[in-house]
């Protein structure tokens, strides 16, 4: 293989996994082509949407000569000139000078003032999966000399057999030469335009469905309720049923899952969403405090009454009282919530005077209510009496899927919140992330980001800047040992990535990059199964 030929190949290659779009990329190989096998007029053309016509995507607009496009019309349909004929029969075009060919149209460029007798042209189909998706085209500088085409095979394909001067000569005959080169390279360009419009295909499909959950949670949404996983689809479906009616709902689910989040997002959704929203926790007030912080009291009304206190059932009138840790009442309460949930009634602490309550109620615990029932120590009538409508929060270690979506958007908020700018989280990072536990669910993945986002010194939070917690050390091993060897193997992970990242996989740049050998970064690549081809497209 020629060595210009062979620095074409790594060009493209280098081209086709950078990060330009697809424009950019295919006018980037045109450029290429010319400036290294001295073609001229390098076009590449890829299918219109209607699958019927050619489009320009890809030339060097302004060639040497300051030779331009001669019109705006730069698409050729099925059968019309040369190129239409290629993307009709799926066969390529030699032709060995442009000014013998009655069917060449110079529709895309501007040959007036060219000479014409000096250019052969070639034009090759670019296919992918039995489908033509576009065409490669090129002039071809001749030399003139002198022979037979007939001679030595090159006649065009579009002509048939006529005899025409083959200008490469007798002994240096190559157009047919530069037609399996310029038929290698759009193989090599058509299996990149298969798999980016396969990927297109995907983010589209992802789009519409991610439109679609919009438009059916899209107030929900707002309420920083993060989730695409299964699980959370139904949390969202069943907030959606329960938001315009007032029954009661009854949020389950353990400590960290978001069981707020969800009641204001019910309250905001519903028709009281103007209206206050009062939320108490249960389990942080004794039995004598609840009950004043429910219902209020008047001054003298017990010990240390000293004035008059509004009741947050009062508070919540025509809007929503949450009920956090409702499992946590005692049997004197409950007989006094559900008389309050029952006939809407309540009376406030040292007063006999009954009030009636327009205000629609949401509880919540992460307490087994069964077992409180069948032990006795929650009202049973109470329990049948909240459970109208329960909606399950699961717990994080069972949507691994929203692990990622969180903690981006922890990041993005700790990150404004400390003025830093962190793009993105490490690969090692997301490796501790989506394997750890989460026994603290939601709450606890927050306050370890927000640990991150502190400790971080860069532009990307790294494994090491998480809390020591997520490590999970080997509990048979020395934990010192254990935890020093992952804090090593975490930094090492994070550099590598990074300079692989930074180099878009270039092997042995990284390697000068860290100041080892390539054959040690290809060593650390096997030994953390560093996956290229997800590492250099990875999105942040």
């Amino acid at each position: 293989m020629y060595e210009n030929e062979f620095g074409a190949f790594v060009e493209i290659s280098e081209f086709l996994s950078s990060n330009l779009d697809e424009n950019e990329r295919l006018a980037e190989i045109a450029k290429m082509l010319e400036r290294r096998l001295d073609m001229r007029r390098v076009t590449l053309l890829l299918m219109a949407a209607d699958e019927d016509a050619l489009v320009v995507e890809g030339s060097d607009m302004e060639l040497d000569g300051g030779l331009k496009f001669s019109t705006n019309n730069k698409e050729y349909k099925r059968g019309e000139g040369i190129i239409g004929r290629v993307l009709e029969t799926q066969k390529a075009v030699i032709v060995p000078r442009i000014s013998d060919e009655p069917n060449f149209q110079s529709r895309i460029y501007d040959r007036k003032n060219e000479d014409t007798t000096r250019y052969g042209f070639i034009c090759v189909p670019i296919i992918a999966g039995g489908k033509t998706v576009g065409a490669l085209a090129a002039d071809i500088p001749l030399v003139i000399t002198g022979c037979s085409p007939a001679e030595h095979g090159c006649k065009s394909m579009i002509s048939g057999e006529k005899k025409s001067t083959c200008l490469y000569g007798k002994d240096n005959c190559r157009l047919q030469d530069i037609r399996y080169f310029m038929t290698v390279i759009a193989g090599i360009i058509a299996h990149d335009v298969q798999i980016r419009r396969k990927s297109n295909l995907r983010n589209r499909a992802l789009l519409k469905e991610n439109l679609r959950l919009h438009s059916l949670y899209g107030d929900i949404q707002t309420n920083n309720i993060i989730g695409t996983s299964d699980a959370m689809r139904d949390v969202f479906a069943k907030i959606s049923q329960i938001a315009p009616a007032d029954t009661t709902a009854l949020i389950r689910g353990e400590s960290g899952t978001g069981k707020e989040l969800v009641a204001s997002a019910i309250h905001y959704s519903s028709s009281r969403q103007k209206m206050p929203f009062i939320k108490v926790n249960c389990a942080a007030l004794s039995e004598s405090l609840l009950e004043s912080e429910l219902f209020g009291h008047e001054k003298g009304a017990f010990t240390g009454a000293v004035q008059s206190r509004v009741g947050r059932v009062t508070e919540a009138e025509g809007g929503t009282l949450f009920l956090d840790e409702i499992g946590d009442f005692s049997p004197t309460i409950q007989v006094k919530l559900l008389r309050l949930l029952q006939e809407r009634e309540y009376s406030i602490v040292g007063t006999n005077d009954v009030r009636k309550a327009n205000v629609r109620f949401i509880c919540a615990t992460n307490s087994d209510l069964e077992v409180a029932v069948e032990e006795g120590t929650f009202r049973q009538d109470l329990y049948y009496r909240i459970n109208v409508f329960p909606i399950y929060l699961p717990p994080l270690r069972n949507r691994r899927s929203d692990i990622l979506p969180l903690a981006n958007h922890f990041v993005e908020k700790y990150g404004k919140q400390m003025h830093k700018t962190i793009r993105r989280i490490s690969s090692s990072a997301i490796d501790l992330l989506v394997n750890y536990y989460w026994p603290g669910n939601v709450r606890e993945l927050e306050n370890c980001i927000q640990h991150g986002v502190l400790v971080c010194s860069g532009d990307a939070l790294q494994g090491s800047d998480l809390p020591p917690s997520l490590m999970m050390p080997d509990k048979n091993a020395r934990s010192n040992e254990t935890n020093l060897k992952k804090r090593i193997d975490i930094l090492e992970l994070d550099m590598i990535t990074d300079a692989l990242k930074r180099t878009k996989g270039n092997v042995a740049a990284a390697a000068r990059e860290l100041g080892i050998t390539a054959r040690m970064v290809r060593y650390k690549i096997q030994k953390f199964r560093i996956d290229l081809d997800r590492l250099v497209g990875e999105p942040r």
